[in-house]
């Protein structure tokens, strides 16, 4: 099995308490669907920099700025990408993107 990183960006907090309620609620479905597939992962605050080679710090503009993440464990790319398709984070317009890890320290 392979670690794979889902990167949540964009969407809308749905506006009421109860729909906010019942969104969470759903996080915690497909977050407990995926079993032991799922790992680790947070949400961000809106907080974030960029640092250029050249040293440079700025903002992270408001269109790229990730709202979270979750590590998962799949056999391949496309087997992560259809475990992916249930995130709630659909549901509110945001998108998220899978990428494939790899270690890159060998194992002791």
């Amino acid at each position: 099995m392979t670690d794979f990183v889902l990167l949540y960006t964009g969407g809308d907090m749905p506006e009421t308490e109860a729909e906010q309620a019942a969104w969470l609620q759903d996080w915690g479905a497909w977050h407990g669907a995926l079993g032991e597939a799922a790992g680790c992962g947070s949400p961000f605050t809106p907080v974030a920099k960029t640092i250029s080679p050249d040293g440079t710090v700025s903002d992270v503009p408001a269109d790229y700025l990730a709202i979270g993440y979750t590590i998962i464990k799949a056999a391949t790319l496309d087997e992560a990408v259809e475990l992916t398709k249930g995130c709630p984070i659909l549901q509110v317009g945001g998108q998220v993107s899978v990428f494939e890890t790899f270690p890159v320290m060998p194992p002791e």
